[in-house]
């Protein structure tokens, strides 16, 4: 393109601009700024005393996975999180031990604080108990001498009682450990126990007087089967009468608890919800993750659509 042709095509793009300038900047100002998007409002707290749902997560992960630091962030926060250092045997160290306290500083949709849990396993009552008891000092009996878990979760727990009900004393007597081991330690703090035998449990280990935890993992298998024959018909049995709810033996509805993973999306999520509430579950947790360990890494879901979900359940 020759010199003098190119400086007029410079001198008439200056010029253009020069004009449509103040227009493009005129426009921009008198068109109105995009609304930021509503927050979703908090969920109202439900009243004392009302049945409602809960989310509770097993989270078999070390203390600075990325499991557990979406966990610590989740707003609303779970109810209760279970931590699992080393199949419940590794040290209770300063990670851990600040990772639980950074997740019991968190809120939950009902306004309370989250509650964790150290994980300990059982062998369905096989384990020697002196075993098992020095797992709970692991959690319990800390070098600080304060509490940094609320409770202990028992893994591999049987669902009969044994015969005279042995195996269901067994539990029963971990359980009064726990009680006794926070009690030296802080007599006002409120103890949580919670039995896992992953399917519906004799009704004898919800005797009064010889009541082996505060709740109960009653189903823990896949979406497929919570969905279908996986199901038992209850959260408790007895050798004549079979499968129940169980509510007549848990008046706060607060004494089973449902994990279900292999969950496909979102809407099976919220069906899972929905189900373990009707089933009468005051607990429960639904994951994308799968085996053979779907406890180990989050859902592709947030936390938050599981605990705000939970929240509207009541």
């Amino acid at each position: 393109m020759p010199r003098a042709v190119k400086a007029l095509y410079a001198a008439l793009v200056t010029a253009l601009l020069a004009v449509s300038a103040p227009a493009i900047i005129a426009a921009a100002r008198d068109t109105p700024p995009q609304a930021a998007p509503a927050p979703d409002p908090p969920p109202t707290p439900r009243t004392p005393g009302v049945r409602g749902l809960e989310i509770g997560v097993p989270a078999y992960v070390w203390a600075n996975d990325p499991m557990l630091t979406d966990l610590t962030a989740a707003a609303p926060a779970p109810s209760v999180v279970v931590l699992n250092p080393g199949n419940g045997d590794s040290p209770f160290d300063g990670p851990w031990r600040a990772r639980a306290d950074a997740l019991r500083a968190r809120t939950t949709s009902t306004g309370e604080k989250t509650r964790v849990l150290g994980y300990v396993h059982t062998d369905h009552g096989n384990r020697d108990i002196a075993e098992a008891k020095a797992s709970v000092d692991n959690y319990l009996r800390t070098p600080d001498g304060r509490l940094h878990v609320d409770g202990i979760f028992f893994d591999v727990v049987s669902r009969d009682c044994g015969p005279a009900d042995a195996t269901r004393d067994y539990y029963a007597e971990l359980r009064r450990y726990v009680q006794d081991a926070m009690d030296a330690v802080d007599p006002a703090a409120p103890d949580l126990v919670v039995n896992n035998p992953g399917t519906a449990i004799a009704d004898c280990y919800l005797e009064p007087g010889h009541r082996t935890a505060d709740v109960f993992v009653t189903f823990e298998d896949t979406y497929a089967a919570y969905t279908g024959a996986g199901w038992l018909g209850g959260n408790v049995f007895d050798s004549l009468s079979g499968y129940r709810t169980g509510t007549e033996l848990d008046p706060s509805g607060t004494a089973f608890w449902h994990l279900v993973h292999d969950v496909p999306d979102p809407a099976a999520m919220r069906a899972t919800l929905r189900t373990a509430f009707d089933r009468g579950a005051g607990y429960a947790y639904a994951t994308s993750t799968v085996m053979p360990n779907p406890w180990n890494a989050g859902p592709t879901w947030k936390y938050r659509a599981q605990t705000m979900y939970a929240a509207t359940l009541g």
